[in-house]
């Protein structure tokens, strides 16, 4: 066997391991700092006196903090990588649930909840990207993304029924402190060890081109992108919210509306499972623009189903093929556009809007209620859908000397 095939298994192998461990660290991660709330929400709200709804105020605190983090996160990022950030996260996450577990207050819900949206920010899908996007080469790049992104999404969705028996086993707050200590054990030499270091991270960034953070934000693409990724994720996030209720406002019995976003989850899964070859052959913004459109359209017919099931499902599963593309798009594109060097702080930028617009049009939504908030939803879609157009053409930025880099 040769020295260069050698190499190129060795990388190969590389590749896979990391993709594998970035896997197991964000299934901890999100199991125990977003699933586990879900969870628990009742059993807290009865403990700590207080509303779901105000303690369903700890997720947005959580979003917001997350938020406010990410710029600077997304420098040290691009300039040191991921293995100090994503261990130290994975520390303070760890740290946080304990804590959480010990709350007494709403205010110390609350300032725990602070804590988690940094180690989100530090630890989870937005440091992960980057780590693949530094250490991954451009042809494996989405396909690297779609099996962390797949393979996270299928196990933590069995953290739902363990946190559950957990909580009727042992109470809510010792089931916290063992996602803790799950944390603590698994994330964190993982990060420590495979995450790689900063000499390994200058070593990826010095062989790729990237567009200056200043020049990116002055860019007409760069405004296009963010715009038509927070307008998708709003409606992502407030369909999701209120699908269950705006079926059975309709008139499905409260099992066939509660089964109703299985169909999104299948659609979810199937369009990841077709978006690497799919990207490699037509291009990531091409695909994903299709894939707004009929998430738009999807959304934009519903109201005309009424109660007919098999059409109604036909629309859920035309949203979930652009709810499944859309988490794995949004890095992909900015790395075709803006290229490596400064990835995770141009990234970041677009985090604070879309984390707003999480948090704002679901209230929206709700405050609308019936069908208008579909064609909303749907239309702001289709706007989306239209903004990644003049993406189309664009290439990969020509290869740039280090020094003529910005911040």
């Amino acid at each position: 066997m040769t020295a260069p095939a050698t190499t190129q298994q060795s990388v190969a192998a590389g590749r896979r391991r990391l993709v594998v461990l970035l896997a197991i660290t964000q299934t901890v991660g999100y199991g125990a700092m977003i699933q586990a709330f879900t969870v628990l929400l009742i059993p807290m709200s009865l403990e700590l006196g207080h509303s779901r709804t105000t303690i369903t105020g700890a997720a947005t605190v959580s979003t917001v903090a997350g938020a406010l983090a990410a710029v600077p996160i997304g420098r040290i990022l691009d300039r040191q990588g991921g293995r100090l950030l994503m261990t130290s996260g994975s520390v303070l996450g760890a740290s946080a649930v304990a804590g959480w577990s010990q709350a007494r207050t709403l205010a110390e819900l609350y300032l725990w909840f602070a804590v988690i949206g940094v180690a989100l920010a530090l630890s989870t899908y937005e440091a992960a990207f980057a780590v693949l996007v530094f250490a991954t080469e451009p042809r494996h790049r989405d396909g690297a993304i779609v099996a962390v992104t797949m393979a996270t999404g299928l196990a933590t969705s069995f953290y739902y029924p363990m946190v559950g028996w957990l909580e009727t086993q042992i109470g809510w707050r010792a089931t916290l402190a063992a996602l803790a200590v799950s944390l603590a054990v698994i994330a964190v030499p993982i990060h420590l060890l495979a995450v790689p270091d900063r000499r390994a991270h200058a070593g990826h960034t010095a062989r790729n081109a990237g567009v200056p953070v200043g020049d990116a934000l002055r860019s007409a693409r760069f405004w296009l992108l963010s715009f038509a990724f927070v307008v998708q994720t709003g409606a992502v996030t407030a369909f999701l919210l209120i699908m269950v209720s705006y079926f059975r406002d309709v008139g499905y019995s409260p099992t066939l509306a509660a089964s109703m976003p299985l169909a999104v989850g299948t659609l979810q899964l199937v369009s990841r499972l077709a978006l690497a070859p799919l990207a490699r052959r037509y291009g990531m913004a091409e695909v994903t623009t299709v894939a707004f459109a009929v998430q738009a359209l999807g959304l934009l017919a519903l109201p005309l189903t009424g109660a007919a099931v098999m059409p109604a499902l036909l629309c859920v599963a035309a949203f979930g093929a652009g709810y499944g593309i859309g988490v794995v798009a949004r890095p992909s594109i900015v790395a075709d556009a803006f290229g490596v060097a400064r990835f995770a702080s141009i990234i970041a930028v677009t985090t604070v809007p879309i984390a707003l617009a999480r948090a704002g049009v679901p209230l929206l939504a709700v405050w609308l209620a019936d069908w208008r908030f579909l064609v909303l939803l749907g239309g702001g879609t289709l706007f989306a859908a239209a903004a990644l157009i003049p993406l189309w053409t664009t290439g990969r930025p020509a290869r740039q000397p280090p020094e003529g880099r910005g911040p």
